[in-house]
């Protein structure tokens, strides 16, 4: 039989005081260590003792066997638990231990929980930015674009403030479905983002799985496979190309210019926008864009027929750097390039529309006339390819491929100038007058 404490009162409690001068006649001299707790038997329930700091303070222990093992029990602090209390808490913890409940493991489950909890509560937009923090990107606008996405279509559609581990895959369907036809390319990108934002979360404890974004076994099953066609811009035919561009030369403003450079190098919206003094060199006829401002992430240059050197040469730098600034400074907005476009379809009688689709072209899809024009001309396709900064075969084919035909692609993109000052044949020449 366990020796039976004799009972403590609370006035016995109240009066208790940690031995200091006991303890530190113990201690070997130049021992400067804390002084220990000393416990005390407190009676009522066998194995409960008041534990006493050399400062004063004071906790309660239950000192007992646990699966064979002697553990010692936390049940909380004196005065917030009281003596009695204390004894009624030692009394259920023996009956938990009697059933089989370990409540040291219990007590660390339960610690677990709260601090889990307390992870879930972060909100998606919190959770995009804990991505974003780790997130890496071929260029900072590629991250931008990212950001963007995330931002537009998911975070200000209604999943902002919602808790990131309550967002299911039908809240996440709901996102999509309203540019899962119209957008896929851009709905396509969203779910992979979105896919890990989730991913971030699962991993740092801030939501269970499964992705809610997860196309396998999951949202395959309630939405029809993307079409993964790539998407057709509409483009000006090339036989309208030179009427198009004698329409386009009435017109004045940095906009027009931009979009005449866009069409006279077949480069991207971005990369004319974005273009650079920095970049041109007019004596080469060269334009050399850094590898950060590239869709590939590879640096590209793009050799200037004379028309595109008599272009830039017209133009007044406003001391920003960019070649084609806003009224107000800095890059244009990609709507100045597009609805220099629209104005032009508008005002035309005929129009200029996309043969396949029925659509008014768009600024991008130039590039798409630029690649016809250059498969009817017979020109290599790799270095049409090539023209248009796209990957060009396999990537062991392109370890090999070390040239980027800078002078043959020079003397295309003459023939290219040409054709569209309707100078040359091919298509329905308009002489400009």
């Amino acid at each position: 039989m366990p020796k039976i404490a004799k009972e403590m009162t609370a006035l016995d409690l109240k009066r208790l005081k940690y031995p200091l001068e006991e303890m530190q006649s113990r201690r070997k001299e130049g021992d400067n260590r804390p002084l220990p707790p000393v416990v005390q038997f407190a009676g009522g329930v066998a194995g409960l003792q008041v534990q006493i700091t050399a400062s004063g303070s004071k906790s309660w222990l239950l000192r007992t066997t646990i699966a064979g093992k002697r553990r010692s029990v936390g049940l909380g602090s004196y005065p917030e638990v009281s003596l009695a209390e204390a004894r009624d808490r030692a009394r259920e913890m023996k009956k938990l231990i009697l059933d089989g409940v370990d409540p040291i493991e219990e007590r660390k489950k339960k610690a677990k929980a709260v601090r889990l909890e307390q992870r879930r509560g972060l909100t998606y937009s919190e959770a995009i930015d804990g991505w974003m923090k780790i997130h890496k990107s071929k260029s900072e606008k590629n991250r931008q674009l990212t950001r963007n996405r995330l931002r537009t279509y998911s975070e200000e559609a209604g999943l902002g403030k919602l808790r990131v581990g309550d967002i299911d895959k039908h809240m996440v369907k709901d996102v999509l479905d309203p540019i899962w036809a119209t957008k896929t390319s851009t709905a396509t990108r969203l779910r992979e983002d979105m896919k890990r934002v989730f991913a971030w979360a699962i991993g740092n404890d801030h939501m269970a799985g499964p992705n809610p974004a997860e196309w396998v076994g999951n949202l395959e099953f309630m939405m029809e496979a993307p079409d993964t066609r790539k998407e057709h811009y509409p483009a000006v035919p090339v036989n309208e190309a030179p009427r198009w561009m004698q329409e386009l030369r009435k017109r004045d403003g940095n906009g027009s210019r931009a979009l005449e450079f866009l069409v006279l190098t077949a480069a991207r919206s971005g990369e004319v926008r974005g273009a650079r003094w920095s970049e041109i060199d007019l004596e080469e006829g060269l334009w050399t864009i850094p590898a950060s401002r590239m869709k590939m992430g590879r640096e590209h240059r793009v050799p200037l027929s004379s028309d595109a050197v008599g272009l830039l040469k017209s133009m007044n730098g406003d001391g920003s750097g960019f070649v084609f600034s806003a009224v107000r400074g800095g890059e244009l907005s990609n709507m100045t390039l597009s609805a220099a476009m629209k104005r032009i379809h508008a005002d035309d009688e005929k129009g200029f529309v996309d043969g396949t689709t029925g659509r008014p072209a768009v600024p991008h899809g130039w590039r798409s006339t630029f690649r016809q024009w250059t498969a009817e001309r017979g020109f290599a396709r790799d270095m049409a390819e090539i023209a248009l900064a796209h990957d060009v075969g396999s990537e062991v084919e392109r370890s090999y491929q070390r040239s980027d035909m800078l002078e043959r692609r020079r003397a295309m993109m003459e023939e290219w100038a040409a054709h569209l000052l309707g100078t040359v044949a091919g298509g329905e020449v308009v002489p400009l007058h």
